[in-house]
């Protein structure tokens, strides 16, 4: 996400949240403006991992589900989804990712200069909640069963 970018800065806002109030002993954080190849890298050694992402898309003011490597075509492009991330993790370690999972907030507007929405606030606070609980309880099963189908 990217903090001059109006909604799109709930990903990185959400993570700062969580820097502020989680306990994050066993937890490393990664932010960037947009995903690329090398990410897939990113996921070795990993027990679990979660995707934060700003998006127009969400039915509720975030949806958490569980991804799974799939070849779309964003893999040829200067931004991946997390998924095709997963599925070059797939093709280049031969082996399955680590359990993988996405936490979507609910965005409006993405202009340049812009700060967040006064709905994209909203559904932050929800989120940074529903992550704390997350962070609280690393443990697959879990996440799993906190899950929407995608």
């Amino acid at each position: 996400g990217n903090l001059s970018r109006g909604d799109d800065a709930l990903g990185p806002l959400l993570l700062a949240y969580a820097e502020r109030h989680c306990d994050l002993d066993d937890v490393e954080i990664l932010t960037d403006f947009q995903l690329q190849i090398e990410h897939a890298l990113d996921l070795e050694n990993r027990r679990l991992v979660l995707f934060v992402y700003a998006s127009v898309a969400c039915v509720n003011a975030f949806d958490f589900t569980v991804l799974e490597p799939v070849r779309d075509k964003s893999y040829t492009t200067h931004a991946m989804s997390p998924a095709a991330v997963l599925d070059v993790y797939q093709s280049i370690k031969k082996q399955t990712p680590p359990p993988c999972f996405l936490l979507s907030i609910k965005a409006d507007k993405f202009e340049l200069g812009d700060g967040l929405s006064a709905n994209a606030e909203n559904n932050l606070a929800e989120a940074c909640r529903f992550a704390e609980r997350l962070l609280s309880n690393q443990d697959p099963v879990f996440w799993r069963k906190q899950a929407r189908p995608a």
